[in-house]
């Protein structure tokens, strides 16, 4: 697909920082005791600040595989002590990135992107000295992800671009599962959100700085090349079964949406926060 947009990922920052801020709550570590920290799938670096507020003195290194999204965090950043990379996250995985490890690492909303993100669970924890955490959408089977597909499935569409998969996060169970060993300690929960979004078709907007993204590139680059208007006409049936899914009311748009958390820390390394 063609790049990420940082402009349309950055209209519902509110909403979309939240379940960061939730994370980073449950991680353990005082100030003294965290060196650095790497931020996976870092994204527009929007959120750096918290991290530089939790740890005022570590070294905060931002690592993303969208050169856009590398390029706005590097244009907008006002910490000299942070720095964004442009850098895949299977090849962090493997050792292979420019920056291979830190005290804390925490990846936001990014793992799901990635095929057969399990495999990688153990060796991504592993970079992590002290505690290693992730949030990951739990919503795609929500009405906003079945309408998406089902828009997508109709012609013309998928004879142009072909379906949109499934892209699902695991429960925090089978996180549990695959993490907790010997060794280290696992905090796993998931949480569903109610957003009240406001303005015109608010959850064809966000949808469409995320998992409606690969879809609407391809679309718009099928468009390019033949002369037709396919993502438009998409954008426009798609709009219509959100807003059948999504009723707005006077106070606006709601939309649910499940997240799933975990936390896991190496056993003996730093207090454990209350709940």
């Amino acid at each position: 697909m063609a790049d990420w947009s940082p402009t349309d990922y950055l209209q519902f920052t509110d909403e979309r920082s939240r379940p960061f801020a939730d994370l980073l709550a449950r991680v353990p570590g005082a100030a003294a005791a965290v060196a650095d920290v790497i931020d996976l799938g870092c994204g527009p670096g929007h959120l750096t600040r918290l991290l530089r507020e939790r740890w005022p003195d570590a070294d905060v290194v931002g690592l993303d595989s969208s050169p856009a999204m590398v390029e706005r965090a590097v244009a907008e950043n006002t910490d000299p002590r942070a720095r964004y990379e442009l850098a895949d996250l299977r090849d962090y995985a493997r050792g292979a990135a420019s920056v291979t490890g830190a005290d804390v690492v925490l990846s936001n909303a990014t793992l799901q992107w990635v095929p057969d993100h399990e495999a990688l669970l153990v060796p991504l924890v592993d970079t992590a000295r002290q505690t290693f955490a992730f949030q990951v959408p739990g919503n795609h089977d929500a009405p906003s992800h079945r309408a998406l597909r089902a828009v997508a499935a109709r012609s013309p569409f998928v004879d142009a671009v072909g379906p949109v998969p499934r892209r699902g996060a695991a429960d925090p169970a089978t996180y549990l599962g695959l993490l907790a060993r010997p060794g280290w300690e696992v905090d796993a929960w998931e949480t569903t959100y109610t957003h009240v979004l406001q303005g015109p078709d608010p959850v064809l907007r966000w949808i469409s700085a995320t998992g409606a993204q690969p879809t609407l590139h391809a679309l718009a680059a099928h468009d390019a090349r033949h002369g037709t208007r396919l993502r438009e006409r998409f954008e426009s049936e798609l709009g219509a079964a959100l807003r059948d899914a999504y009723p707005t009311y006077e106070y606006g748009t709601p939309l649910e949406f499940r997240r799933v958390f975990m936390v896991v820390t190496r056993q003996g390394r730093g207090p454990r926060l209350p709940a």
